[in-house]
């Protein structure tokens, strides 16, 4: 495992919940849970032919990391759903990266 998948599945799963026990103390275990259940947001991989590509990058290309939702997740924190908002944009920041590093090996 590359430094590159560590970095991935560190952000995708314990970095959230270190925010959660961070800035949401009183109900982090909570909020840590609502994080990670943004990973289904992934789903709408799925729909795409190849289902993995590595030299893909998922920001605007998949239809729930299109720049539209990314735009509708940014809405959801001025809404009840805040930390849902919160969950779903550090998902795209982590792909985001994902994307920024691909450029080292899929040139």
């Amino acid at each position: 495992m590359g430094l590159t998948s560590i970095l991935h599945y560190f952000l995708h799963f314990i970095a959230p919940i270190m925010v959660a026990y961070l800035f949401f103390r009183n109900q982090w275990w909570r909020v840590a849970l609502i994080f990670l259940l943004t990973m289904l947001v992934d789903l709408d991989h799925l729909l795409a032919t190849p289902i993995f590509d590595p030299c893909r990058c998922s920001i605007g290309f998949h239809v729930l990391h299109s720049w539209y939702m990314i735009a509708v997740y940014v809405l959801l924190l001025f809404s009840r759903l805040r930390i849902l908002g919160i969950g779903l944009l550090m998902h795209m920041l982590t792909d985001q990266i994902d994307c920024w590093m691909q450029g080292s090996y899929c040139a």
